[in-house]
Formats: C-alpha cells, structure tokens, sequence
C-alpha cells in the first residue's frame, strides 16, 4: 500500500486505546484516571494477560464510573497479542489506535498532541520519545544508565532533542486500518514487535513521525532478574527482526552484541591460566567492557549528584550481557523464522462501533 491518505479531522472519541497489562497495581491506579480525563469518549481496554496482583481490581472499579474503560482477557500474555486482540475485537469504525504501557506516566495533554502531531505531519504513525525515572536504588541506576548513551548507545527515542521522521521510535498513536493491513503486531515476536511492525509499515508506505512534545516517562524494572530477562527478550526479538528484515547491524547494537563472546573468551582464559598464563590476555575485551560500564556509571552518579546513580554501571552491564545472549541464541536457533502475519480481520459481534452506546456492556471478564 503505497501513497497513505490521512483525515485531517482527527476527533479523539475515534480513537481505539489500548493498555497491555501484567501485574501493574503499582501504576494502573495513577495512568488510568489520567487517561481517561483525556480520552473523552474514546475506549480504553485494559488487555490483561493473567494479573495476580490487585490490576483487576483496580479496572473493575473504575469501569463502574467509565463506561468507556474496559478490561478483556489476553490470553496470549504477550503485549502484541494484547493489541492485536482489543483491535479485533472493540476496533470496528474507530480511526485510530492508541497503544499505552502502563509501565509509565504520561503527559496532561499526551492524546491531543499526538493527534495534533498525526494531522500536521500526515503521519501513519505518531512515536514518542521516553525518559527513564526510579524510586528505589536500583532503580534509579537502571533510569540513569538507560537515560544515557551507556544504556541505550544513542537512540533517538531515548533522548531529548528534535522531533522528525524516524524509522522506529516507543509505540503511540497509529492508522488503525493500517496497522490492519499490514498484519498487526507479530504475535510470534515476545519482544520488538514494535521495530518488526514498523519495517512493515514503512514497507507499505507509511510514515512514522517522533513527537518531541509527547515525551513520556518510564519506570524500568525493579530487580535486576527483572531486567536480565526483559533484555535478554529484547536481544532475541532484535535478532529474530533482523533475520525476517535484515539490515546491517548498527554500531550502536553491535558493541553490546560483543559482550557475550568477550565473556565466553574471558571465561576460556581464567580456565587456562593456570597452565598458559597468556590465557589471562584472552579475559582484557571483557575486563575493558567492564570497566568502560563501572566508570561511566560513577561519572553518571557525579553529574547526577547521586549515589544511587553511581552505580548504574551494573544494570548497564546486565543490560549488555543480557540483549547480547538474546541475540546470540536467536542468531544460533537455526530454526526458519515464521512467514509475516496476514492482515488482521475484526471479530463479530462484539466492539461493532466505537460508540459509547455499542461499547456499553463489552466487558470480557471470564
């Protein structure tokens, strides 16, 4: 699909909002009166992949006063199974889809200016940058390492600066029949769904603007077994993308994507120290890698005046560690990787308009 035509009377109650959601109490009581003092008459589907905690709770009750909020099921668990699903099923006749992780805060006027954004730009799509904030200790040095070029090697939705035309940026506003017709996000993909469905998107010609003025902020994870896992998942979707789309590897994502076989070579060597001292040469790109993540994270603790800070060297080199053995896994699986999905279709009889009369009652709790 090439040459995208946009409406320009962008109405905000033509917008689908979805929220993926895992666990999220700590957040969901803070984002979702926020969202919905913003969304109008607009649905806000609360996608739930198998909460534990009190997030139900949290939408139940406030569905009571919101009609237009609703909470599903998802049974897929996944993010991309989450919005391909609310789509299906509440995205008949609405215009747009909103995607908001409720792992972050937004901004008092977020919707507006992404619809501002999508009309003036004639974008397909509208992504926004984010800054990482903490509460606890570890915490923030994740925040400060992720806010820095040692954490995210210079992304550009991961800073401040102009807004533009990018190639991928955090996932926000975009043309839902669009996101239709190239297949949605690949349910296949537990992580970078995002970046795999923007090569598509871009492949049939839409457009992705970077709205500077939509910065949200983000709380990363509060362990770091937490943190291992989401980017060792980050590694993997990266190199699965780049296996279906593939593209040279930026040096940005090609310093970190060494990290495993330094420590493999590091390891090899202290093992054969003990019979060919020279083996200890074998651990130095290792040792360099470390101390490079040691020291930025103090000089961050300096400019940051914090102690907390100053040690965000470790969870940057969790960070590396971690996407460099998702990827290498992912590179060495040898399995083919599945075939684009096919666009999506809506299902009947539920979400037949985006209406607050039609949405009224659509809630899927069992």
């Amino acid at each position: 699909m090439r040459g995208v035509v946009m409406r320009k009377d962008i109405a905000a109650d033509s917008i689908l909002i979805v929220v993926p959601c895992l666990n999220e109490e700590a957040h969901l009581s803070l984002l979702l009166p926020q969202l919905l003092k913003q969304a109008g008459d607009a649905s806000v589907v609360v996608a739930d992949g198998g909460s534990v905690d009190r997030s139900r709770d949290i939408v139940q009750a406030l569905s009571r006063v919101h009609r237009n909020l609703i909470l599903m099921n998802n049974p897929g668990k996944t993010q991309s199974a989450a919005v391909n699903l609310a789509v299906r099923v509440h995205g008949q006749k609405c215009r747009w889809l909103l995607r908001v992780d409720a792992h972050a805060i937004y901004p008092d006027d977020f919707i507006q200016q992404l619809i501002r954004a999508a009309a003036e730009r004639n974008a397909s799509s509208v992504v926004v940058p984010m800054i990482t904030r903490g509460h606890g200790c570890f915490q923030k040095a994740a925040a400060a390492a992720q806010n820095s070029v040692l954490g995210t090697g210079g992304a550009l939705h991961r800073s401040v600066g102009p807004g533009g035309w990018v190639d991928h940026g955090h996932h926000a506003l975009m043309d839902l029949t669009l996101f239709m017709q190239v297949g949605g996000y690949d349910e296949g993909f537990v992580a970078n769904e995002d970046a795999e469905f923007d090569r598509r998107l871009i492949s049939a010609g839409g457009r992705i603007w970077l709205e500077r003025k939509a910065m949200i902020t983000y709380f990363p994870r509060k362990t770091a077994g937490r943190l291992f896992r989401q980017y060792r998942n980050y590694g993997r979707g990266r190199a699965r993308n780049l296996r279906r789309h593939p593209v040279p590897v930026r040096l940005r994502q090609m310093l970190p994507l060494m990290v495993t076989p330094a420590v493999a070579a590091a390891t090899l060597g202290l093992v054969m120290a003990s019979r060919w001292p020279e083996g200890l040469l074998m651990a130095l790109p290792a040792f360099l890698w470390l101390t490079v993540c040691l020291v930025g994270g103090v000089l961050l603790g300096l400019e940051g005046k914090c102690w907390c800070k100053a040690f965000s060297g470790f969870p940057a080199a969790i960070m590396h560690m971690a996407w460099s053995l998702g990827f290498v896994e992912e590179a060495l699986d040898g399995k083919p990787v599945h075939e684009a999905p096919s666009p999506l279709v809506f299902s009947p009889p539920i979400g037949q308009d985006c209406s607050p009369e039609e949405r009224q009652g659509f809630m899927v709790l069992n």
